[in-house]
């Protein structure tokens, strides 16, 4: 994969794949809304610190230097943003009870919309700003090859 938009949207997929699949799970076993997005958030976030830190952004500042300020972004989108968002689809769409699985997983899917413009704004001009361009080929760096 030549971008770094690229690598952060097939690390998106996978991260998707794991925090909206946990999340159905829970939900469809009777636990609440805000309690199963805590759970498959907090696995999908594990997975997406040292797939973006490594692979999509291939960082070269220290776990210590970029650990925090991940954290700071992701917890605010994925405790704060998604459970808004979750919460504002399921009443618009009737409300959220335990067994109104499909009004949860429309909320989570418009979620996992929002946060991937936060999170993708964030890691790439704050969290991950101090990368390697050795072996990457983004726009910039595509620019300047043809001059």
């Amino acid at each position: 994969m030549r971008s770094t938009a690229s690598r952060f949207a097939l690390v998106g997929v996978v991260n998707t794949a794991i925090d909206v699949g946990l999340f159905a799970v829970l939900t469809a076993a009777g636990a609440g809304v805000v309690a199963a997005n805590l759970a498959s958030t907090s696995a999908g976030m594990a997975f997406s610190f040292v797939a973006n830190r490594a692979f999509s952004f291939r960082s070269t500042a220290s776990l210590r230097s970029t650990l925090v300020p991940f954290l700071a972004v992701t917890l605010v989108c994925l405790w704060v943003i998604h459970p808004l968002v979750i919460l504002a689809v399921g009443h618009l769409l009737g409300g959220l009870g335990v067994a109104d699985t499909p009004a949860a997983l429309a909320g989570k899917v418009a979620a996992v919309g929002v946060g991937l413009l936060w999170n993708y704004g964030w890691y790439d001009r704050v969290v991950f700003a101090d990368r390697s361009t050795a072996g990457t080929t983004d726009e910039a760096t595509d620019e300047e090859s043809v001059r």
